[in-house]
């Protein structure tokens, strides 16, 4: 189930670039600020911002993160900077900012559901630092999901990394965000890193909380939107294909509009 990506990365690229830059001119702001993470996602999407020509600012927003994802963010950023011009950093620690909030949260009785909780907390406290920095310079907020992840498995938190402007990659499988990834020279070291979204202080990377890779899910995503069903596969292709209808299935939450409760005009006067 390995994934090759199909897409023309020298045209993908021109074209997420000039609709980075339409869309800027047309909300009449002055630039993007986008959250490095250290992974590939950022990487990619901070640089498609930076070809704009247009102000970028990288943000850094550690909450006791492992010194391996803050290195490669660094990396990154440093590239960035003797390419671009453009492109500014800043760092907000918000190790103690997450202490304070936890200190005055009750404990959860189901220790998952706790840890679970806090974890979006992470990715919330980051989306609010993200506008804060868009707010004060006239940014907008570049989101960073790709296709399998905002659509698929809706693997991201409800306004927490889900919570931006505009989202230049969510249109691309994995497969196409390293091969676009790979075409931008990106560090090596990004590139070769394991997918983890750093949310839980651990080790742990995105497959050992999806329990497929996302070579595997973007294939049951793809087999999906044939119309496939479980009955058509056997073995890890079975396993595969049910994690990502589990998945999608649970998270419809997250990737429906918010649901609103009309009012019958028979009860309006």
């Amino acid at each position: 189930m390995s994934k090759t990506s199909t897409i023309q990365v020298d045209k993908v690229n021109e074209h997420i670039v000039n609709w980075l830059k339409t869309y800027a001119d047309n909300a009449k702001v002055n630039g993007f600020v986008v959250g490095i993470s250290g992974g590939v996602d950022s990487a990619v999407t901070s640089t498609l911002c930076a070809q704009t020509g247009l102000p970028t600012l990288c943000v850094e927003m550690p909450i006791h993160q492992a010194q391996n994802q803050v290195s490669r963010g660094r990396e990154h950023i440093d590239q960035l900077q003797k390419k671009f011009p453009n492109v500014s950093r800043a760092e907000a620690n918000l190790t103690p900012i997450y202490e304070a909030f936890k200190s005055e949260m009750p404990l959860a009785a189901d220790e998952t559901k706790y840890h679970l909780s806090l974890a979006n907390t992470r990715a919330r406290l980051r989306m609010t630092t993200l506008y804060y920095f868009a707010g004060i310079n006239g940014l907008l907020v570049a989101g960073t999901g790709n296709k399998v992840e905002d659509f698929g498995v809706g693997f991201y938190t409800k306004y927490g990394d889900g919570g931006v402007d505009l989202s230049p990659i969510a249109d691309l499988m994995k497969s196409d965000v390293y091969a676009l990834g790979q075409y931008l020279q990106i560090p090596n070291s990004i590139q070769k890193a394991a997918p983890t979204d750093g949310l839980f202080g651990d080790n742990r990377t995105d497959e050992d909380q999806l329990g497929a890779s996302y070579d595997e899910l973007e294939w049951a995503m793809l087999e999906d939107e044939k119309g496939s069903t479980t009955n058509d596969f056997s073995g890890r292709e079975k396993e595969a294909f049910d994690i990502y209808k589990r998945l999608n299935f649970v998270n419809k939450h997250k990737m429906n509009a918010i649901p609103i409760c009309e009012i019958p005009n028979s009860y309006r006067i």
